[in-house]
């Protein structure tokens, strides 16, 4: 299915103005990511470095591209000249190696911490418990701008609801220590409306969007 205008504006009023909608954009071709950015949207979410990087060298300047994917840190440098806010961000080590790569580029880099709380394993992420002791002084080229975080994948949805509560409790507390804190980035295309019921201020939605991927 391409993109759909009717179902992009639907979703728009759906999340209201206080909500960032990040298309999620990954396997998608370039035209139609630029139909979406035709029809208003300038936040598209991509998973792979090699990918982003060629669909940003065919599209507009003024796309606001989010890196969602799990980051190398060997692959830092090819995004961080241009990228808009990197999203799970889920170790010391990948902290500090964003951190060293935006010094040598001189560019602040901005970006969100991944919060673990679903029961999968395999996603990744901080315990909400250890992010009090990391400390923006020790980054000074980042702009630790809030929290990412996946539920489970269930339709259960008192789990769901349980872990967009444990987020938002985590975001309210980290907050009062990071004055840059803004984003609360949770919800998919599955769960959207009850993670912004719980405080959500950023969703990520691809399904909805440009239906199955193609891949």
């Amino acid at each position: 299915m391409p993109f759909q205008p009717e179902t992009y504006q639907r979703i728009l009023k759906e999340i209201g103005t206080g909500v960032t909608l990040i298309a999620v954009s990954k396997l998608q071709p370039v035209q139609v990511i630029r139909n979406a950015y035709t029809a208003g949207q300038k936040d598209f979410g991509e998973n792979y470095v090699q990918e982003l990087i060629e669909k940003a060298g065919q599209l507009p300047d003024d796309i606001r591209w989010h890196f969602i994917g799990h980051l190398q840190s060997n692959k830092i440098k090819y995004i961080a000249p241009f990228v808009h806010l990197i999203h799970g961000v889920d170790s010391l080590k990948l902290l500090a190696a964003i951190n060293k790569e935006a010094g040598k580029i001189q560019r602040t880099l901005h970006c969100l911490l991944q919060v673990h709380v679903a029961k999968e394993e395999t996603k990744h992420g901080f315990d909400p418990h250890s992010l009090q002791g990391i400390h923006a002084a020790d980054y000074p080229n980042l702009e630790l701008c809030g929290i990412m975080g996946m539920a489970t994948f269930t339709d259960d949805e008192q789990v769901l609801q349980n872990e967009f509560h444990l987020l938002k409790q985590t975001f309210d507390t980290l907050k009062q220590k990071f004055p840059d804190f803004k984003y609360l980035s949770m919800g998919m295309s599955g769960d959207y409306p009850l993670a912004i019921q719980c405080g959500s201020n950023m969703v990520r939605i691809g399904s909805l969007l440009f239906g199955a991927r193609l891949a």
